[in-house]
């Protein structure tokens, strides 16, 4: 090729290079539009992340701004809870906070525009009905998510159908590790018995300086089992000694006489009674009358102001594990408070508070999948970072559990007072 050949060719091509720096690219190549700071692409399944975590979105910020794709149905959000029952307050307060998060987001423009329907069935406090409540919300009412139970050995019963038909599901409270283990469309927002557990056993042993304690269970509750079996091994691991043999009662017993006459006579420091309120009020009436000196101690089972109008002035001094506490000077936890008094006239418990921060993790969940599509969502639970929530900050960890401080709280002169904080670590 000549010189002034390859000159004409330099030439052309430095024009044609200059027109594409002043045109742009062509059509076909133009970028993507940006996605809002506030709404980030739908995590990986594998995401790493090294140093602090950046938050994936809390309250109502970023929510009605999200951008969903052309044509997407307002947003038919199913739960499953005990309004009828013997766990009926767990289930009826968690309800009044789930469905005061949706209004706020509704109000507020919904999410991404789309509107959240809730629609909300009765399990009755029965594992086969939580089944059946899962069952009609998946294949009659086509949910795109669900949240629910409360009761582990309910949640148990209802998450193999949520996984099997790919629905994400949430469950606010329910601590019993199997829960998250049935599969990677199940998630919590609340802390798992091991954890509870642990915090327990060390704060008995350690705080309360006990040296013996006996343990109460109710071997057909999957909370209780799993709660009573971890404390059992921290305690134990802490030099603690466990007395009084395996002893248990059913749900729904009324005489307690046959345990508390066997463990009084160990004469422990503490009586751990791994259970609900219900049954927990009804111990701590019989156990002076059976000569029993012990402290009781147990879990954010008895989180409910029930307790106390049943045990009166028997559930002054109890301890137990929960997930926050009400006089948080937080404004996240006053917020809270303040809005549900308003909406329902009564206090929350630390479940209602769990319900809120359940709903509201689904929500950004929706907005940073941009979708209903139920893999997406999936997707985005499993990213949920630094969720600022009423139950304090947390991330989604790869077992698909919420890694999160605990409480320990006690009854004084009839109302909940805050005897520890226990970090996430």
């Amino acid at each position: 090729m000549s010189g002034p050949t390859r000159y004409r060719i330099a030439l052309v091509a430095l024009l044609l290079t200059a027109l594409v720096a002043v045109g742009g690219c062509p059509p076909s190549a133009a970028p993507k539009e940006p996605v809002s700071p506030a709404v980030p692409p739908p995590p990986s399944k594998t995401k790493a992340t090294s140093g602090p975590e950046e938050s994936t979105g809390s309250g109502l910020s970023g929510l009605a701004t999200a951008q969903f794709a052309p044509n997407v149905p307002d947003i038919k959000v199913g739960a499953y809870l005990a309004l009828s029952g013997p766990q009926a307050t767990f289930g009826q307060s968690t309800r009044k906070a789930i469905e005061l998060a949706a209004d706020e987001i509704n109000a507020a423009g919904g999410i991404g525009s789309k509107q959240i329907t809730l629609i909300v069935k009765d399990d009755r406090s029965r594992k086969e009905d939580a089944a059946s409540c899962v069952r009609m919300l998946i294949d009659q009412d086509k949910v795109d998510a669900i949240l629910g139970e409360v009761a582990s050995s309910n949640s148990l019963a209802a998450a193999p159908l949520c996984q099997e038909a790919g629905v994400p599901m949430i469950t606010p409270s329910s601590t019993n590790p199997r829960v998250t283990q049935v599969g990677d469309c199940i998630f919590r927002v609340c802390f798992i018995d091991d954890f509870q557990g642990e915090v327990m056993a060390r704060f008995v042993r350690n705080t309360l300086q006990a040296q013996k304690a006996a343990i109460l269970t109710d071997l057909a509750n999957d909370y209780s089992v799993g709660l009573g079996k971890r404390f059992r091994e921290v305690f134990t691991e802490l030099g603690g000694q466990i007395v009084a043999g395996d002893t248990s009662y059913a749900e729904g017993d009324k005489d307690f006489s046959g345990p508390l006459t066997k463990i009084a006579a160990a004469d422990p420091d503490v009586l751990f009674v791994p259970g609900y309120y219900t049954d927990v009020a009804l111990v701590a009436k019989q156990a002076r009358t059976h000569g029993l000196r012990a402290t009781i101690c147990g879990g954010d089972g008895y989180d409910s102001s029930k307790l106390v109008e049943l045990a009166g002035e028997a559930a002054n001094g109890l301890y137990f594990s929960d997930h926050c506490w009400k006089g948080d000077p937080s404004p996240t936890v006053r917020n809270f408070y303040q809005a549900y008094q308003a909406k329902h006239g009564a206090e929350p418990d630390a479940l209602a508070a769990l319900g809120y921060d359940a709903m509201y993790v689904l929500a950004h969940a929706f907005a940073r999948a941009g979708s209903t599509d139920k893999a997406a969502v999936r997707d985005a639970l499993a990213g949920t970072r630094e969720f600022a929530g009423v139950t304090g900050t947390f991330s989604i960890d790869a077992q698909r559990n919420a890694k999160k401080a605990a409480v320990v709280l006690t009854i004084k002169d009839g109302a909940q007072a805050l005897a520890e904080t226990i970090p996430a670590d």
